[in-house]
């Protein structure tokens, strides 16, 4: 990427330095190669998700209905303290998955499931609606969500997962890509761009670096004015 990287390219299609971007899309799609990638060319600052000092992940998949109210709580937190530092540093940052799929994908289905009791699954959605859905909940100027078939993103899951995901049954996958394509149709939180990866690059294509910042600058163009 360093061979194209424009020093400007956030000045030269009007992105707000001040900006909080989003990367959404399942497991596997390719989040934190893209919000890297996207952080880099903006100048902006990295927000990655906290997955190895998470003491509950590798039981969880061991064990879904014992731990997944502990996982599901520790990620709320993780990821509401780490909302509000970004915005408090003032903005200019890429994140590695979004808040609002704890609630709208895993939660549900740990619930659905039947590895969240009722009682736990009204606990959890009702401590997310109190912290998260208020007004004075700083929301991201933009969710970019990144997409693409199921037979590849299994594929990348499989060769690039870690051992407790390559361990994980082919029916969980599909289960959450379904769960992913239906939850980002009625997202409302923020603006949404969908980005399919099989036809964008912005690792090693030029041509996919400008159409991918003309968009994200319309979008957050957009947003902000309808905010106003």
């Amino acid at each position: 990427m360093s061979g194209f990287r424009n020093s400007h390219l956030r000045e030269k299609y009007g992105i707000p330095s001040n900006a909080v971007i989003t990367i959404g899309g399942t497991v596997g799609v390719g989040k934190s190669t893209f919000t890297r990638a996207l952080a880099e060319l903006l100048g902006f600052r990295v927000s990655v998700e906290k997955v190895d000092n998470n003491p509950y992940l590798g039981r969880f998949y061991e064990d879904l209905s014992r731990w997944g109210f502990h996982l599901q709580i520790f990620f709320l937190a993780e990821r509401f303290k780490e909302q509000k530092r970004m915005f408090e540093y003032g903005g200019g940052f890429v994140q590695d998955r979004s808040i609002y799929e704890d609630t709208g994908i895993f939660a549900r289905m740990l619930y659905e499931q039947g590895h969240m009791t009722e009682e736990d699954y009204q606990t959890y959605s009702q401590l997310f609606e109190a912290m998260v859905m208020t007004p004075y909940f700083p929301h991201p100027d933009l969710l970019i969500y990144l997409e693409g078939s199921f037979e590849e993103i299994l594929s990348r899951v499989k060769e690039r997962g870690r051992p407790m995901e390559q361990r994980t049954p082919i029916e969980y996958w599909r289960d959450l890509y379904e769960r992913y394509e239906a939850w980002i149709c009625s997202f409302s939180a923020c603006p949404v761009l969908r980005i399919n990866i099989n036809e964008y690059d912005v690792v090693a294509d030029q041509s996919s670096v400008e159409v991918v910042l003309s968009r994200v600058a319309e979008k957050i163009r957009l947003g902000r004015s309808f905010r106003r």
